[in-house]
């Protein structure tokens, strides 16, 4: 699948703009500032319905400005379709595909499709354990768009409990329906959570014992805050229906509201959830060893290209079409061995790529395509590349 061409309206510094794009390469060239990173960002805007940065959905509307808009038409499997998402300053939040309006989010997740790597994406080894969630939710999210309702309704769900949980007189009925909810839904992300590591940890491993010429032997560890080795034990994940009447997805549900249970006295004197799903995490060992704690910061950046990778190819693999690449100003921040694995191994994807400069060592091994020069929200020049 390929972006054709966007449409921007008073998005972020670019006031109306319309840009034609390559169906292979798109190198966005220009200084620092000037809004390259705002133009991949309206792109993932068109997959996932909002940004890769942790920002309000106002907050990408240009400064003085009432609205934004973001069209976008694009080929999936030689058939064309358009994406119109509008959004006002008061909240009004209205999405368009193909000239129908939808309701939730999720809808639009099956459309097009994007992986972002991004230098953030770098430190997903080593940094935060809610940095390592947000990869997993997003990834999954475009594998099971059901995936993405359960999320948005779980986060809704713990929030309304945490405040609950911070009032002066706590109604402790109103806990147990939460945490009875939370249960029902925290089955299904677990489960998918545990479906999408043990596949991303087959294909990472194979991609970062290619990197390294065999040396070092990469391993994905799930680590829920509840524990559900036990029940998945002799399972395999592969064969499990996503649907809610599932023995095993039965199981888990139980489990964790008995956990949530037991916990309750606890909630209420922190004021707040300390149990569940939205403490989760993964590690990843090279050779055994906690490459978080113990890993040279190299091993930490092939590890994590070794993610991103394998991120495509499962998009590959589960959907059967290829995702578009976002490469935002990611090449710099790899050497030059990993900058060519890198570029050998997305073939048949479309890319944007966006730089300071062009390193023509590096674009003579991509296929061709186009160089788009941007200067403060504007496109100075569009040549083939």
């Amino acid at each position: 699948m390929y972006i054709k061409s966007i449409y921007l309206e008073n998005y972020r510094n670019y006031k109306n703009i319309n840009i034609d794009f390559h169906r292979n390469v798109n190198v966005i060239l220009g200084d620092n500032g000037q809004g390259k990173t705002n133009l991949l960002e309206s792109i993932y805007l068109t997959s996932m319905g909002k940004s890769f940065k942790s920002i309000k959905d106002k907050e990408l509307i240009k400064f003085g400005e009432e609205f934004f808009r973001v069209k976008a038409l694009y080929n999936r499997e030689e058939d064309d379709g358009k994406i119109d998402i509008y959004i006002s300053e008061k909240g009004l939040k209205a999405i368009k595909i193909d000239d129908v309006n939808i309701s939730r989010l999720s809808e639009m997740l099956d459309n097009v499709i994007t992986v972002i790597f991004s230098p953030e994406d770098l430190q997903i080894v080593k940094s935060d354990p809610s940095n390592r969630r947000n990869f997993m939710d997003r990834e999954i999210s475009q594998l099971y768009p059901s995936y993405f309702s359960d999320i948005y309704d779980y986060r809704k769900i713990i929030n309304n409990k945490n405040s609950l949980l911070k009032e002066k007189n706590i109604n402790h009925d109103m806990i147990d329906v939460y945490n009875s909810m939370l249960s029902e839904i925290s089955a299904r992300i677990m489960i998918k959570r545990v479906g999408f590591i043990e596949n991303i940890n087959k294909i990472s491993g194979s991609i970062h014992n290619n990197i390294t010429n065999g040396k070092e032997e990469l391993f994905i560890e799930y680590n829920p805050d509840i524990e559900i080795d036990d029940i998945l034990e002799n399972v395999d994940i592969s064969k499990i229906d996503f649907i809610e009447n599932n023995d095993i997805l039965i199981k888990i549900r139980d489990r964790i509201e008995k956990v949530l249970k037991d916990n309750k006295d606890n909630d209420i004197f922190r004021r707040s959830s300390t149990r569940g799903c939205q403490r989760d995490d993964f590690s990843v060992f090279i050779n055994g060893i906690n490459t978080r704690k113990f890993g040279s910061q190299g091993q930490q950046r092939t590890a994590s290209l070794s993610l991103k990778l394998a991120e495509i190819d499962l998009i590959k693999r589960e959907k059967e079409i290829n995702p578009i690449l976002l490469l935002d100003d990611v090449m710099s921040e790899l050497d030059y061995e990993r900058q060519s694995f890198l570029v050998n191994s997305i073939k048949d994807v479309q890319i944007f790529l966006t730089t300071t400069d062009i390193n023509k060592e590096v674009m003579n091994r991509f296929p061709q395509g186009k160089i788009i020069y941007i200067k403060n929200g504007e496109i100075l020049e569009e040549k083939e590349s």
